[in-house]
């Protein structure tokens, strides 16, 4: 993992410029485009459908907010957060950090009538800092510690709307979802667990009628690098006692065994498990995959959900153990039995052995539990979002942050920014990292090409002149899961 600064250097590294340059006042180009924004918002807010003049991200959110959270676009002040938030105490020490960074930020931004913000993951602030008049003007708008700045309550904004991508995110005037909010120019960035993929905090920094510096979305990433270290740090120790235990019960256990982190992705796996998963022999999990970026996710649709639902069981109940039946690639419906490993009363992991059912059935009736959605991917196309199943899909491709989606109704761009992050949300549905710059549904490679060199090219549609290429690193596994 790269090494990024985390002391005061990062923090004094010039976020925006000073009052008062001309930078302040925006040029003909850009007053242009926030009138052609405000415009967009205007009829966007009144039940119009746009199609263009509006960034992608920024369209899906407004979509976002209008069809699915149904917030006011007259709303002035963000509410406050409800009183209950399960965040525990294992963050603390990220909330300690990000505070630290917020402090030290905010007095290099106070000059410049900056206001930093430091949320939780719910998207609850707590703590700002900066220009005194500014954090004032802030309080207005109830941006201020104990109210919620997530998307569901409070529309588009840096904070929620961070959430929601990947990397840094900027808003700036009548991007915000919310009227009240339309003099406000802000950009966030969250901190994310390397493990789940969930949001821990995040960091904000916000100015009142002027711009922000393009070097801001710079020092997010930063100021989100330098704390994701220490979460990194935590998921090695977690896997570290994922693998002690594993040691301890493989002994005990011929059948499939397989060790699992919080987030369902394979720390450590016997040589029957392995087999079953259709892992190589010298995968990671062989010897104990304690970097997070070396694990692999089963192709088990349902895993991280089930590993989920053992992991809140088990946080009530140490000594908890359930079932699932999982679908295993080859094998149909196949029982595994999890049981929890902690550590400090935390679960740091799950032991899954295939084949046993034993203890609180997965998903049985009467327990009141609301009947699941069907997975969707939504991209954008004109003016309207598109939802697609999974199985429409037939690769995706990066053009930089930007996502496309080849599917059965034709290029559509994605509505999360970030193949990595796109990725996370379609693994579980049989696609594949084939290269840096696409993503694959294996279900729907119909041919396979040989380069005159030994490169790998998968077609998905043979009607269509395309080529999706496999990097060598991903070569082998792609050859084994397609069985070439």
């Amino acid at each position: 993992m790269t090494d990024v600064m985390c002391d005061e250097e990062v923090v004094m590294a010039g976020l925006v410029p000073p009052l008062g340059i001309a930078s302040n006042t925006p040029g003909g180009d850009s007053l242009a485009t926030a009138s052609k924004v405000t415009r967009a918002w205007e009829a966007f807010a009144t039940g119009e459908d746009i199609t263009s003049d509006v960034r992608p991200d920024i369209l899906a959110s407004w979509y976002r907010c209008r069809d699915q959270y149904e917030v006011d676009p007259a709303l002035d002040a963000a509410p406050p957060a409800p009183g209950y938030h399960d965040q525990g105490p294992d963050n603390d020490v990220i909330f300690t950090q990000l505070g630290g960074l917020g402090a030290l930020a905010g007095r290099d931004v106070e000059l410049d009538g900056g206001v930093v913000a430091v949320t939780d993951g719910s998207g609850r602030i707590l703590g700002t800092w900066g220009d005194p008049s500014a954090r004032r003007r802030a309080e207005l708008s109830n941006m201020a510690p104990w109210s919620s700045w997530s998307e569901q309550c409070t529309g588009t904004n840096g904070m929620g709307t961070s959430f929601e991508v990947t990397g840094p995110v900027t808003v700036t005037g009548a991007e915000h979802w919310c009227e009240g909010f339309h003099q406000w120019a802000c950009a966030g960035i969250a901190i994310r667990d390397v493990v789940t993929g969930s949001a821990i905090a995040s960091i904000n920094i916000s100015r009142w009628g002027a711009t922000l510096s393009p070097e801001v979305p710079g020092w997010l990433q930063k100021a989100a690098s330098c704390t994701e270290q220490e979460i990194h740090r935590r998921a090695v120790g977690e896997a570290k006692r994922v693998c002690a235990a594993f040691k301890q019960e493989r002994t005990d256990h011929s059948g499939p065994l397989v060790a699992l982190d919080r987030g369902g992705q394979v720390v450590a796996a016997n040589d029957a498990a392995l087999s079953m998963l259709r892992l190589p022999a010298d995968a990671p999990a062989s010897r104990g995959a304690v970097e997070p970026a070396e694990r692999s996710r089963p192709d088990i649709a349902e895993l991280s959900d089930v590993v989920r639902w053992a992991a809140g069981r088990a946080a009530q109940n140490p000594q908890w153990s359930g079932y699932a039946q999982l679908g295993v690639a080859g094998d149909g419906a196949v029982p595994a039995t999890l049981r929890p490993i902690t550590e400090a009363d935390r679960v740091v992991g799950m032991l899954c052995a295939f084949g046993l059912q034993e203890g609180e059935p997965y998903g049985r009736a009467g327990e009141g539990t609301a009947v699941p959605m069907p997975p969707r991917v939504i991209g954008v196309r004109n003016d309207r979002l598109v939802l697609l199943a999974p199985s429409e899909v037939r690769y995706a491709e990066a053009d930089r942050n930007t996502v496309w989606l080849s599917t059965d109704r034709g290029r559509i761009l994605a509505a999360t920014r970030g193949l990595d992050h796109v990725d996370q949300a379609l693994s579980r549905h049989g696609f594949r990292r084939v290269h840096r710059r696409f993503l694959v549904n294996l279900r729907r490679v119909a041919e396979v090409e040989r380069g005159t060199k030994g490169e790998l090219f998968l077609v998905t549609d043979p009607r269509v002149p395309e080529l999706v290429p496999v990097s060598r690193r991903h070569a082998p596994e792609i050859r084994r899961l397609l069985g070439v």
